[in-house]
């Protein structure tokens, strides 16, 4: 039943049967009155406390308080409970030396002989010696084994480079991802390739692949590629660029192009896809192909989708980056790192007519190379720095895998491939009948009518596609194929047998060695090299009248899409340079030091103020310019 609560006292014991004996004094070691206590027992007995906090409460009587009081105590004693002997050899037990207790299992005593050491191959030995065993293996194989089968499994990751993608970044750690700089799925008998141009071995430095759907390129979703929010104006682009334009699908990376309302749109009537590789990959020398399904229809004008590479000083599409940057490919300290290409009124191109017919035959429009080897020291400067404390003079080239376009003359799809270079020959003409070789058959190609303007120097040429490789194939009722676009290059000067060697439809097209752009009497300036930068890879879909001129709005079919089968980078096993700040060009430091030119495309300029689109930096001195003081 419950329990409740009461404050009625509970009643003491009766004690009518007990002996009543007179109080006696307490013998105390200090005052204890006010100091409850509960009932005390002692052999059946109680006597009534003297505390002051219960009258109820009892504490145990003296059995020898009446001694000597005349009383009699009542009659109990030991002896009348314990009869025993005082010679336990009566209470019926062997009392005798060597008796043994017969249930006596723990003491024997009889004295162990020295010679009696017992044995281990019992049960119990046995589980005692196994246990121990197992418990060494555990921490063996814990300690030593588990290691070393992690180290035989795990793949190690190379040194060559792979900055901020999963090997060494550019602060010298290793990100551990599940990414590697070749795809997985990338197949075996691609991971080495024999050179278009020298027949040599190459290896598989970098690939993608793209078969995970549904991959993501906003800023920070992916290791090795961004799609960019901008637009282009260098370029008076039509369209918007926007990262929800790139994605992975069926195996394919497919850039579309699409009508779109300008309310939504920037304004803009058309959504198109840019995708870099800008600051997370980047390579030096090497082939680079890609296996691609062009846009549109081969005899419908007006879409521009590209292939190209620059270099990594330069982010495309912000122009406070590319300014004095792009596309100079330039060692020297001369007259081709000036302001127009001009010094104290020399060369007159306009007097001579070298220069672009339709900005009145002036030469170069360029600012100068911003990080010459004219630098002075001291002012802001990627380096490295020569023993003469000269700068190494750093820039963003180009060069271009491919632009494809409606070609006039090839009477359809084509495409140009093309290096571009800063400072310029005069009228824009480079060597191209001594140093161009051509692998095509004639009929399919021919040098591109545009050699260069005010802002730049193009070794290009024209070549046939393969017209079936497009969204709407040239054949009726033929299923779209994919075409090999590509380039092989190498780094440096004539000396160097500098080269780029380009690949259409999986086979070479032309080649252009760089003693072509020599020095030029015409202009002063002295020899361009092939491009030493660490070059990052970059693809689009967009239309511009400036680069496909009249555009077939009307016949154009929407949305357009360019697809990309798989990209891949090769490079000689002893020539492996992969990475986008390496040791004989850096360019990490340099981009952390001014992180709204490269993170702000709507900062157009270095020097100009700001409420003017400039990013409000000094112009670094040059001494052919400003003396060094």
């Amino acid at each position: 039943m419950p329990l409740r609560k009461s404050n009625a006292s509970p009643a003491p014991p009766a004690f009518s049967a007990l002996p009543t004996t007179p109080p006696q004094p307490q013998l105390r070691h200090r005052q204890q009155n006010s100091i409850p206590r509960t009932p005390d027992y002692f052999a059946g007995h109680y006597e009534k406390s003297d505390s002051s906090h219960s009258n109820a409460s009892y504490r145990p009587a003296n059995p020898f308080a009446d001694a000597g009081s005349g009383r009699q105590p009542p009659s109990f004693s030991l002896s009348s409970k314990f009869s025993l002997s005082p010679d336990p050899s009566q209470w019926g037990y062997d009392v005798t030396p060597n008796s043994v207790d017969p249930d006596d299992w723990l003491h024997k005593p009889e004295k162990r002989g020295l010679d009696d050491t017992g044995s281990m191959w019992t049960v119990r030995g046995f589980s005692t010696v196994g246990c121990l065993g197992l418990l060494a293996l555990i921490i063996v194989g814990l300690f030593l084994g588990w290691p070393v089968q992690d180290a035989i499994r795990k793949s190690m990751m190379s040194n060559n480079g792979g900055y901020n993608l999963g090997g060494i970044n550019a602060t010298g750690q290793i990100m551990e991802t599940s990414y590697s700089l070749v795809d997985k799925d990338t197949p075996q008998d691609v991971r080495t390739k024999i050179s278009p141009v020298d027949g040599r071995v190459m290896q598989l430095v970098f690939s993608d692949e793209f078969e995970t759907e549904g991959r993501s390129f906003y800023p920070g979703d992916d290791p090795f590629w961004e799609a960019e929010d901008l637009y282009y104006w260098g370029t008076v682009d039509e369209e918007w660029y926007d990262p929800q334009q790139v994605s992975t699908r069926g195996g394919h990376l497919v850039l579309q192009l699409d009508r779109k309302d300008p309310i939504d749109n920037h304004n803009k009537s058309y959504v198109g896809g840019f995708i870099t590789s800008w600051n997370k990959l980047c390579f030096t020398g090497g082939l680079i192909e890609a296996s691609v399904q062009l846009p549109g229809s081969p005899h419908v004008n007006g879409l521009w989708p590209a292939i190209w590479t620059m270099g990594n000083l330069g982010r495309a599409g912000y122009g406070a980056t590319t300014e004095g940057m792009w596309p100079y490919s330039y060692e020297a300290c001369d007259i081709g790192t000036v302001p127009n290409q001009t010094e104290n009124g020399f060369p007159d191109a306009q007097a001579l007519q070298m220069g672009d017919k339709y900005t009145d035959f002036y030469m170069s429009f360029q600012p100068g190379q911003r990080l010459s080897s004219c630098t002075c020291p001291g002012e802001p400067h990627p380096g490295p720095v020569h023993r003469d404390g000269t700068f190494t003079a750093r820039s963003s080239p180009e060069i271009d895998m491919f632009e494809a376009q409606i070609d006039d003359v090839l009477e359809g799809g084509s495409v140009s491939q093309s290096a571009q270079f800063a400072p310029f020959n005069g009228y824009y003409m480079w060597d191209n009948a001594t140093y161009a070789t051509y692998y095509m058959a004639q009929e399919d190609l021919h040098i591109n009518s545009y050699g260069g303007g005010v802002y730049q120097q193009a070794g290009s040429v024209v070549s046939k596609t393969n017209r079936d490789c497009y969204q709407i194939p040239e054949t009726p009722g033929a299923t779209p194929c994919f075409t090999t676009m590509g380039f092989q290059y190498k780094p440096g000067f004539a000396s160097d047998s500098a080269h780029v060697t380009w690949i259409n439809d999986d086979k070479k097209s032309w080649k252009l060695d760089i003693a072509g752009f020599g020095a030029d009497t015409n202009t002063m300036i002295s020899e361009r090299m092939v491009s030493k930068e660490p070059m990052y890879m970059i693809m689009n879909l967009g239309m511009s009248v400036g680069f496909s001129g009249a555009i077939d709005f009307e016949r154009l079919t929407f949305p357009a899409e360019m697809k990309v089968d798989w990209i891949r980078i090769y490079q000689y096993e002893e020539d492996m340079n992969i990475g986008c700040d390496p040791a004989s060009h850096p360019t990490s430091n340099y981009i952390n030091a001014f992180p709204d030119a490269y993170s702000n495309p709507n900062i157009t300029t270095w020097s100009l103020p700001r409420e003017l689109g400039g990013y409000e930096q000094p112009w670094p001195k040059n001494s052919r310019v400003t003396p060094c003081s």
